[in-house]
């Protein structure tokens, strides 16, 4: 049996992940990491609060065989780019690099459809960037997934977004063959899409959000 670490357990993936992996058989313990306090009735889980700040003063704790990062912003919340590129991706490597010297093995990060360190999109340069830090990186496994728009119950609203997914639903008949990854994706497929690849023996590295959907069915 292992243990999974989980940071970005607020957010919209990382939320329905959370859900779905305290109930899996792969895992007999889960340390979950986070801001602020979270209630989660489950004995294998344990919730820890930590300054994202100073991670380094938890590191001791980071201490299991899987990591997943669902770790996320937007320019909004975030006030600025500076401050966007110390979560997504400042933050994402600087865990994967304290998580890695504790012996984890496999590394799950949540990335975006489109990620490229060359792009002009500044969100998708900056994930770019992040996944390329993270494969200098020496796990055993990085798993990267590149979802589409999610769609899923979130706590705020969000103009920009909900209008991405009106549109996505309206042309996703139409959206086939190689434009199928651009559909957007439910993150209930997108957590039970994480079990399934790290319960199977795939060494794939980087999974698009239409393999991520297709998986994901239930």
């Amino acid at each position: 049996m292992k243990t999974a670490l989980l940071f970005g357990a607020t957010g919209l993936v990382g939320n329905e992940l959370l859900r779905k992996i305290v109930d899996d058989a792969h895992y007999n313990a889960i340390k979950v990491f986070v801001r602020r306090n979270i209630r989660i009735q489950n004995l294998h889980a344990e919730i820890h609060l930590i300054d994202p700040e100073n991670l380094s003063e938890y590191s001791d704790l980071f201490q299991g065989d899987d990591c997943f990062c669902c770790l996320g912003t937007t320019m909004k919340k975030a006030g600025s780019k500076e401050n966007f590129r110390k979560v997504d991706l400042e933050m994402v490597v600087n865990i994967a690099q304290l998580v890695r010297k504790n012996g984890v093995k496999r590394f799950i990060v949540i990335s975006s459809l489109g990620a490229d360190k060359s792009s002009s999109n500044f969100y998708l340069k900056t994930k770019g960037e992040m996944e390329e830090a993270l494969q200098k990186i020496s796990f055993d496994q990085l798993i990267i997934l590149r979802p589409s728009i999610l769609v899923g119950k979130r706590k705020e609203w969000r103009a920009g977004e909900s209008i991405g997914i009106l549109i996505g639903r309206l042309f996703s008949p139409f959206m086939i063959g190689p434009l199928k990854k651009y559909k957007p994706i439910y993150v209930k497929s997108i957590a039970r899409a994480i079990l399934r690849i790290v319960s199977s023996r795939n060494q794939k590295n980087i999974y698009e959000s239409d393999e991520l959907r297709r998986l994901g069915r239930s």
